[in-house]
């Protein structure tokens, strides 16, 4: 498993490169589950970091918005991100998810093939009104994606395990295989859930409030960075 870790500034960026993240994902947790930050913060991230590790970049929690979304996507990619991750929050039927998702890879690709697009879903779909995730494996190899992502859509500290079953994760990353993807899984995860997760075997887990002490709103800790790349 590879670790991803959400910063929401440079200096945090540095701290999750110093402590061993694998992937560094910068977002703007005030905008959302999966909330855009600024291009201008995804470049000096980009700039801190260099070619450390891959640097990914969130653009929001999208309604069926396919044009807006294909721009931002765009946008996270001329600023510097490796991978451009979009969530599907308000998407109400697999046609729309598809739509979404071609226009969107068809934006980064266009730009520059080697990119990679990031499809997440959301464990807590029947709550925020949203398609399930476990369609997301065929609709996202249908539309060219790269990565599809579970993720919880409202942050109140609920994590993926209280919507989803260990099994239902486990045939998501089967799932997901079986058609050349990789994936992930995040929301609200805890050290507690690493042994189910190690089961699970995700070829990404994606983390912030972990590594924040247990709140996604205080900054990233060095030592919470570094105990779970041992632990992992």
């Amino acid at each position: 498993m590879k670790l991803l870790i959400s910063p929401i500034n440079k200096e945090e960026a540095i701290i999750a490169s110093n402590g061993g993240a694998d992937i560094v994902d910068v977002k703007n947790p005030k905008e959302g589950s999966l909330g855009a930050n600024f291009p201008w913060v995804i470049r000096s991230v980009k700039d801190a970091i260099g070619s450390k590790q891959p640097i990914s970049a969130t653009i929001g929690d999208f309604n069926y918005k396919p044009g807006t979304a294909s721009l931002a996507a765009l946008g996270a990619a001329v600023s510097g991100a490796d991978y451009v991750k979009v969530g599907l929050f308000d998407i109400q039927t697999e046609k729309q998810a598809l739509d979404m998702l071609t226009n969107i890879v068809h934006s980064v690709k266009d730009y520059d093939s080697s990119k990679c697009v990031v499809a997440s879903g959301y464990s807590d779909y029947e709550r925020i009104n949203s398609i399930s995730p476990m369609f997301l494996p065929a609709i996202g190899a249908k539309a060219g994606v790269d990565v599809v992502m579970v993720d919880t859509g409202i942050k109140d500290g609920r994590s993926t395990f209280e919507f989803m079953s260990e099994e239902e994760l486990t045939e998501f990353t089967k799932m997901a295989s079986d058609m050349n993807l990789l994936s992930a899984l995040a929301g609200t995860l805890m050290f507690d859930d690493l042994p189910a997760l190690r089961r699970i075997q995700p070829d990404i887990i994606g983390i912030r409030g972990m590594v924040c002490g247990g709140d996604r709103n205080d900054g990233i800790q060095l030592e919470l960075v570094e105990k779970l790349k041992r632990e992992m």
